[in-house]
């Protein structure tokens, strides 16, 4: 099958099939959607992502149900109709958001409710529409949301048809009015939507709050307060039952509440469960409890919701940093961008899997999400997989920023408080999550009563959510300001500065009861040594752990100075990195592209022009004791690693073959990293991140093409042209080389290599069957992986 981005005999098919049911509901009167009428679960939480009507363009009357939308394209969400536009330097993003089209998306979807919920609560949840978004249902506004990056949610209960008659719910989002941003935003609904049908008595959203105030190695306390609203005609008494239930799936304590609530009214419930033995939610060991909220009318069920917490205690001292249950660690950590480069801003979860793995591997134990809070599903993946997370809301108040004039700075003084409200009584239940940022490098002055008042109402607001939570901000060259000298600082739980790492170094030293953290840090080895030699500075964050689309000088579309480059490869910074922070024994050799020390350093020992390359200068990263290095079998020294952290350096005379170095640790060799250099290309190599995937939007598989020669070896300096072609039940959904100034759109299916390869993101289209992923290209021979769809 021809690759094709958009998916069109899939669609075709869902179409067919989609407009078959909604004739069947029409003719019997039963719901478009699966019931899930369960004793244990009343409530019914539907995806509402397929079949999604969409249209490019502003439409007038397009919230109207009659509208006619016959001809708009059929797609599921989470869409980024963004990234699918061409790349222009005249689009009115800018270098901000990586000269990628702005405007207006119309979404709509038509759905029928059966007349047995009639008497329910039903709700529209969005994980987030960028940006400006109206929603509407049978042409009722509901409201509109400026920031693109909040989750929200609408009720629906009193605009809703019910049997045959059918309902309408359409969406507008506008990001038009540009530069909006400092980086790649996307556009359009993208990322998942819900729609949640309840009893008139029910748990909110996000309505059940879990600590764990009190914790030993014998026992933990569990606090949970959950919020039950009684929308119905009559009073209703009530009982709450939370059950606890360990990473074993076994359920280890309850508790029991009874209360009378008024028609019409809410009320806060609070519980307490003792936990014996508990197992700590950790960076290395991230162990995940569930707490599962049942409300009954009598002995009816009538509403449940489950949550996932983790049982851990952290706190910060001035004098020595950051603690986690009771162990002094440093926080090593990255900030991210939302985008998955090539995918746009509708990243899969398996892009953010594939990309901490990595981060991992690194020595990466935590992630602050620049500049906006990401979807709800990250988060989940950060507790899973044990990263602690500072989790930012805002990149502007009221003052503007450059390339982005026209952004949240228009919004702010309207929507701060519900934004932020939304952020942490969405987030609050997550492990991972230790600290929010209320914005970073604000222009606004910090040197007058409104800059107080305003960073000291959030701050109030963030621990009035979540009490015990800690807040910062990352603070904009601060002796400038004088936040240092006025008293601001003063305010912050947990004083977060950018860059300028002296400066923060001597704010503690000038107060030392001053708890400092770096919010934003440079790749340098200063910048590391500053952290590693002071035990007051608790953690950092680097610019940045993954390269992103945006923040671009023209021709490039994107900012090039991650760990990891768009599709997660490793970057020479990685391997500098992962010499510091990794726990195992490493080495990595790079040298020099060009003759003589020139050019920058590369991780191949194939030099594009071999006849003219006769001197080879060459670093090692290494935190083993010493290195030797050898070429072809002979040794060219060994070296001792230095103690300040930085490389070992070396020159000699460069001959091809063979380059090795070896990490020894009291005598032993205890790691080695090798490089050949490269014949002839002769055929293409495919490598898949999982050889099995299946039909869901989160889950893909990057198959990445490399050109290798007779022996295997990659050949860094080719740059043939491949064709992807896929042959069953999938497509070829993106297709990236991580170039910074390619204006080739992702979604075809041919493209250069760049460094030696090329990389095909593959979604399946079924739910069985296999996939096969060819790669062509003239002269070479071509390569072939198949993939096997799972249920």
């Amino acid at each position: 099958m021809q690759t094709s981005y958009f998916k069109a005999g899939n669609a075709k098919l869902k179409t067919i099939l989609f407009l078959a049911i909604v004739l069947l509901s029409v003719q019997t009167g039963t719901n478009v959607f699966s019931q899930q009428s369960s004793q244990t679960n009343p409530r019914q939480t539907q995806s509402f992502d397929a079949d999604w009507s969409f249209h490019l363009g502003d439409v007038e009357g397009a919230e109207n149900p009659k509208f006619k939308d016959k001809d708009w394209r059929l797609l599921d969400v989470p869409h980024d109709w963004s990234i699918e536009g061409e790349v222009s330097r005249d689009n009115p993003t800018g270098r901000g958001g990586g000269f990628f089209p702005a405007g207006i998306g119309w979404y709509r979807k038509a759905f029928t409710l059966p007349k047995e919920d009639q008497d329910k609560n039903v709700f529209i949840q969005f994980d987030g529409v960028m940006a400006n978004s109206q929603v509407w249902i049978n042409g009722h506004l509901l409201g509109k949301r400026p920031n693109g990056y909040v989750s929200f949610s609408y009720e629906l209960t009193d605009y809703l048809n019910y049997g045959k008659k059918e309902n309408v719910i359409a969406v507008k989002a506008d990001n038009s009015i540009q530069p909006a941003s400092r980086w790649y935003t996307g556009a359009g609904i993208y990322r998942h939507v819900n729609l949640v049908i309840t009893d008139p008595v029910y748990i909110p959203q996000w309505g059940v709050y879990i600590t764990t105030p009190k914790i030993s190695a014998d026992k933990a306390i569990v606090t949970i307060e959950t919020k039950i609203s009684n929308t119905s005609t009559s009073d209703e008494a009530i009982k709450v039952v939370t059950s606890i239930i360990d990473p074993n799936g076994k359920t280890v304590g309850s508790a029991e509440n009874t209360q009378t609530i008024k028609s019409g009214d809410a009320t806060n419930i609070s519980s307490e469960v003792t936990v014996a033995d508990p197992q700590r939610w950790d960076v290395k060991s991230p162990e995940l409890y569930k707490a599962v909220t049942s409300v009954y009318k009598g002995d009816k069920l009538v509403d449940e919701v489950s949550n996932t917490f983790g049982i851990r205690e952290f706190h910060f001292e001035a004098a020595t940093g950051f603690w986690l249950n009771g162990k002094n660690i440093k926080i090593k950590g990255v900030a991210l961008h939302a985008d998955g480069g090539a995918l746009g801003a509708a990243v899969p979860l398996t892009t953010w899997r594939l990309r901490f793995e990595t981060l991992k591997k690194l020595g990466v134990n935590a992630i602050r999400t620049a500049h906006n809070p990401f979807a709800p599903e990250f988060y989940d993946l950060c507790d899973e997989m044990g990263f602690l997370v500072m989790d930012e809301t805002f990149d502007t108040w009221r003052a503007a920023k450059n390339h982005a004039e026209k952004g949240y700075n228009l919004f702010f003084n309207d929507w701060w408080k519900a934004d932020t409200r939304d952020v942490v009584l969405r987030d609050r239940n997550h492990p991972s999550i230790f600290i929010y940022s209320v914005g970073n490098e604000i222009r606004d002055n910090l040197n007058n009563e409104q800059g107080f008042s305003t960073y000291k109402k959030m701050q109030d607001l963030v621990h009035e959510i979540a009490p015990g939570s800690l807040v910062t901000m990352a603070l904009f060259r601060p002796n400038s300001s004088g936040v240092y000298q006025n008293g601001f600082a003063d305010m912050m739980d947990i004083v977060g500065q950018n860059y300028r790492e002296k400066e923060l170094v001597q704010a503690h030293l000038d107060k030392p009861e001053r708890k400092v953290l770096g919010t934003e840090n440079g790749h340098t080895r200063e910048a590391w040594l500053t952290l590693r030699d002071n035990p007051f500075m608790s953690g950092q964050f680097l610019w940045t752990g993954i390269d992103y689309l945006g923040e671009a000088n023209w021709p490039a579309i994107s900012h090039h100075f991650g760990l990891l480059d768009r599709l997660g490869n490793e970057t020479t910074l990685a391997y500098q990195r992962q010499s510091w922070w990794g726990e195992e024994p490493y080495v990595h050799l790079v040298r020099s592209a060009f003759n003589a020390g020139n050019g920058p350093l590369v991780s191949n020992w194939s030099p594009a022009d071999e006849d003219t390359y006769d001197v080879a200068e060459v670093e090692v990263y290494a935190n083993t004791q010493e290195v030797e290095i050898f070429l072809n079998g002979t040794s060219r020294g060994v070296f001792s690693v230095p103690e300040n952290a930085a490389p070992v350096k070396a020159k000699f005379t460069f001959e091809p073959g063979t380059i090795k170095v070896v990490g020894r640790n009291d005598g032993k060799d205890v790691t080695v990293h090798e490089m050949k250099t490269a014949g002839d290309p002769l055929k293409i190599k495919l490598t898949a991140s999982s050889n099995t995937l299946s039909d869901n939007f989160d889950d893909v598989v990057y198959v990445t093409a490399e050109i290798v020669d007779e022996n295997g070896v990659s050949c860094p300096n080719s740059d043939n042209m491949l064709s992807f072609t896929v042959a069953g039940p999938g497509s070829v959904i993106a297709v990236d080389n991580a170039d910074l100034e390619t204006h080739i759109p992702f979604f075809e299916s041919s493209r250069r290599v760049l460094n030696g390869s090329c990389t095909a993101i593959v979604r399946a289209e079924a739910d069985s069957g296999e996939i096969t992923v060819n790669v062509q290209a003239d002269g070479l021979e071509q390569g072939a992986v198949t993939l096997k769809i799972k249920n």
